[in-house]
């Protein structure tokens, strides 16, 4: 559900959206309970509602930290295998140089057949499916390696090494595609803990005693729009492949570019 929103609801509008109708159901809670309740007044009250409140800030404070830190290091992990996996596709690139010009553009032709068909593939693998041609290319990649002959030392020193890179693109494929298709967001339990904290939080805010209506509706307002700016975070980086946050596609593009560039 979280990669639908993500995926198809643009991200303005999603932070907008949220930070309306959390602020703004939160207000009118708020309007409801100081009519219903005039009472909700006292220091005594006060005071608990105030430790009552501290005390569950900091446990979601402690715990959306611990989520956001947590789906970070999740997109950053994506970011650096895509970047390396760009690297060694340019330096694939740039040792074709070292082989017979013949067996230079069979590989040079069939390597940018497959970065071409990996960027075509890759709107489909950050929703978990892949794209057959991209895994035939990848295939005619390798046999078209294995058809080169070496006839000097330096040349069979590169072979190895190619053949060793493109190892490392077919792993960064797959990789790619179990990461698309298991990161699906934060798992149920830690939706309900997340969102449980989230109500204690504004709960806690509504029913603080404030004599002043015009203050206590800014103070609940504002804890609205922190909680709903904080569920907008944790949407986006919930999926490492989909979104503005999103891993891009761009080093496959690199590649490409020194493929189409004319060879030395």
């Amino acid at each position: 559900m979280s990669g639908w929103i993500v995926s198809n609801v643009p991200s303005w509008l999603l932070l907008v959206g949220l930070n309306v109708l959390i602020a703004g159901v939160a207000v009118l809670v708020l309007a409801y309970v100081r009519r219903r309740f005039p009472g909700l007044r006292g220091d005594e009250r006060s005071e608990v509602t105030q430790f009552a409140f501290l005390l569950v800030g900091f446990v979601y404070a402690f715990y959306t930290g611990f989520i956001v830190t947590a789906m970070w290091g999740q997109d950053n992990t994506a970011d650096d295998a895509m970047r390396a996996e760009g690297t060694t596709g340019v330096q694939m690139a740039n040792d074709l140089a070292v082989f017979d010009k013949a067996d230079s553009d069979r590989v040079r032709q069939a390597l940018l057949d497959y970065e071409r068909a990996a960027a075509t593939e890759w709107p489909m693998a950050a929703n978990g499916h892949a794209y057959p041609a991209a895994g035939q290319a990848l295939q005619r990649l390798r046999t078209t390696y294995e058809q080169v002959q070496p006839r000097t030392d330096t040349q069979k020193t590169f072979l190895a090494t190619s053949f060793d890179s493109l190892n490392k693109i077919s792993q960064a494929r797959t990789d790619r595609m179990i990461r698309a298709r298991t990161a699906n967001g934060l798992p149920s339990s830690m939706w309900i803990v997340f969102f449980l904290l989230s109500g204690l939080v504004l709960g806690c805010v509504i029913i603080y005693s404030v004599e002043n209506p015009a203050i206590h509706y800014a103070l609940v307002a504002t804890v609205g729009v922190l909680l709903a700016t904080d569920l907008f975070l944790v949407l986006e980086l919930a999926h490492p492949y989909i979104g503005d946050t999103a891993t891009s596609p761009e080093p496959l593009n690199a590649v490409i570019q020194a493929l189409s560039a004319a060879p030395a």
